[in-house]
């Protein structure tokens, strides 16, 4: 995750560099159902309305939640599918809080309403973000359901009216991307504490429909009302957050824009992105699936690297004998093609590697969503880029 606010007050207000000091333990994003009310068009876990056989028990989740606490994990977002579709949802959430974790709801915000609204908020949650994918008619047709909008815009409006801090979640394609100024005006209107912008990933149904991906254009587009507005909201003393995920090189494309509006601090900039090192898949963030899999993220439900139910997550995460494990972990990451030659790859840390091996077969092939030219980043021109092809027959596994 990138979080431009941040770096934004760093412009604002510069600060000395500090030593780096990383996180205890990975975030975790447990996807504790994959039972959807939705079925989304992006979806990276191919949710759907329907019981998924094998999921995690109540009891196992707490026995799993016991080691991650002793692994010293700081967060757990809990996630789906739909996580509000679980039964004993409160009882997971209630307990995740009481043993001191931040603890975040990733709803579709339909099933948010007037009848459980006290129970979210006896929770506590610390955050609840709410995935949005346009306005009105473009959010219905990506989530396939008419009013869809509507009830996600009420479930956001019950959260903020009891005090719970809740944002929007906005994965951006060719397909939605004219709704993005009317989704930022739409933060305003409603005082929403946060906005997540996602860039596609290609994994579950966002696999098969990556022809839709945003154009690199589009994409640049879409970061300059981005970076706009976060300033503006940084100069007027708002605490609302802007981040982006999915696709690191947009760290160095805000240390362009900054070279262009503040030149004085493009070097102080630099060198804080630079210690923020980009992508963590792997490292600082972390999935465990509906069955107990784990994954390197959520983007990599394809490629497990064991299952909770067998082996504890403190002994799975640190495990390198898995190739990709070894590779995401080391430092710098054995990219290929143009993420190698990059002269910002340091910033980036090779990019989000799910695109290149969905693609390649090759998870250290150069990610073809990075929007940067050649002369941007300092690669001689002339090569032929990875391109975007179609989907069609899924590629074999790393390990096959």
């Amino acid at each position: 995750m990138f979080r431009i606010t941040q770096f934004m007050q760093e412009i604002a207000r510069p600060t000395p560099l500090a030593p780096k000091h990383n996180p205890p333990g990975p975030v975790v994003i447990w996807n504790l159902a994959r039972r959807c009310n939705l079925a989304c068009k992006h979806c990276y876990s191919i949710s759907a309305d329907t019981d998924f056989p094998g999921e995690l028990r109540t009891e196992e989740v707490f026995t799993v939640m016991d080691d991650l606490k002793t692994f010293r994990v700081p967060v757990l977002i809990l996630s789906g599918g739909e996580p509000l579709l679980r039964s004993d949802i409160y009882a997971i959430a209630h307990r995740a809080k009481a043993l001191g974790f931040y603890v975040a709801l990733s709803s579709n915000g339909t099933l948010i309403t007037k009848s459980n609204i006290s129970q979210i908020a006896e929770v506590g949650f610390d955050y609840v973000g709410v995935s949005l994918d346009g306005v009105a008619d473009t959010h219905d047709r990506f989530r396939r359901q008419s009013g869809a909008f509507a009830a996600s815009l009420h479930g956001i409006q019950l959260c903020r009216e009891r005090g719970i801090k809740v944002g929007i979640r906005y994965t951006m394609t060719e397909d939605n991307a004219h709704d993005l100024p009317r989704l930022l005006a739409l933060l305003e209107t409603e005082q929403i504490d946060k906005f997540y912008f996602s860039h596609l990933n290609y994994a579950g149904r966002g696999n098969r429909n990556r022809k839709d991906d945003a154009r690199h254009r589009t994409t640049r587009q879409a970061m300059e009302l981005l970076f706009d507005t976060c300033w503006r909201s940084v100069k007027a003393g708002k605490s609302r957050e802007f981040v982006t995920g999915n696709n690191d090189a947009d760290g160095v494309y805000l240390l362009f824009w900054a070279r262009r509006h503040f030149p004085e601090l493009a070097g102080h900039l630099r060198a804080k992105l630079a210690q923020w090192g980009g992508n963590a898949s792997g490292i600082n963030v972390a999935n465990i699936d509906n069955l107990g899999n784990v994954h390197p993220d959520t983007m990599w439900w394809h490629h497990t690297l064991g299952n909770v139910r067998e082996r504890p997550f403190s002994e799975i995460w640190p495990d390198t004998r898995d190739p990709l494990m070894a590779g995401l972990k080391s430092k710098p990451r054995p990219v290929k093609g143009r993420c190698d030659q990059c002269q910002f790859v340091d910033i980036c840390g090779g990019n989000t590697r799910v695109r290149a091996q969905q693609l390649t077969g090759d998870p250290w092939a150069e990610d073809p969503a990075c929007y940067l030219d050649d002369e941007e980043i300092g690669v001689a021109s002339g090569g032929e880029r990875l391109t975007v092809t179609p989907y069609r027959t899924p590629r074999r596994s790393l390990t096959s």
